[in-house]
């Protein structure tokens, strides 16, 4: 559900709840000039609850992507790094296959889509979208299993398999193999992690949940202000 959906189903409750507070005061249950107006209150605690949510989230209310291009499925996945580089060690002696993607051959960009694949992780096909999903990852040193490394601008696609190795597919007549990683950062282009860190995940999430109750807390307090409490 988009943050519009959203905000359209909390106006329609909010609605239903003054026609309610209506009847039991005796009323109609049709909105009035002064509940419409409590309605318009509620309304503006509704786009206060949105602007907390959008904060607390890191989205915009209006539901738009921002920023660098996700992997689809990465967050909710339970995937880890360890997980991406067992997933990549199955494929180890596949032969190079330019265009390929599956264990009867793969190119390198074939490689890195088909590990997270199986995972559940949908990522571009194309090295030049996979390095630009996830976030960006300052240096080799600080590489973990699973981040992904591109070389030469785009060129060629590698998946860290931490001890300073790397899992690819290097070129014709060679097969997908595990070995020390060749390149200093001088000779990456950027270093992607597309698996979020469990340490910062937990901790959006905590912050996200203090952020969201405060949200639901001014919406209501502004519902109760309005008239619409007991």
């Amino acid at each position: 559900m988009t943050m519009v959906d959203a905000l359209g189903r909390m106006g329609e409750i909010q609605s239903r709840l003054v026609q309610l507070n209506d009847l039991v005061s005796g009323g109609t249950g049709l909105a009035t000039t002064s509940t419409a107006s409590s309605t318009a209150a509620s309304a503006v605690s509704a786009t206060s609850f949105a602007d907390a949510f959008a904060a607390a989230t890191g989205t915009a209310a209006t539901g738009a992507a921002t920023g660098a291009a996700t992997a689809t499925g990465a967050a909710g996945s339970g995937a880890t790094g360890a997980g991406v580089v067992a997933a990549a060690e199955k494929y180890l002696g596949v032969p190079y296959v330019f265009g390929g993607e599956d264990s009867s051959g793969m190119d390198c960009s074939g490689l890195v889509q088909r590990v997270y694949a199986d995972l559940g992780i949908e990522v571009p096909r194309l090295v030049s979208g996979q390095m630009t999903i996830g976030t960006e990852v300052a240096s080799l040193a600080e590489a973990k299993p699973g981040d992904l490394i591109v070389t030469g601008g785009g060129d060629h696609i590698l998946i860290y398999a931490g001890n300073n190795q790397v899992i690819h597919a290097p070129y014709e007549g060679r097969t997908v193999c595990k070995v020390d990683a060749y390149m200093d950062d001088s000779e990456i282009t950027t270093i992607r992690r597309v698996i979020p860190d469990q340490a910062a995940t937990a901790g959006q999430a905590s912050n996200s949940t203090d952020m969201l109750t405060a949200a639901f807390a001014s919406m209501f307090n502004g519902t109760s202000k309005s008239g619409l409490s007991s």
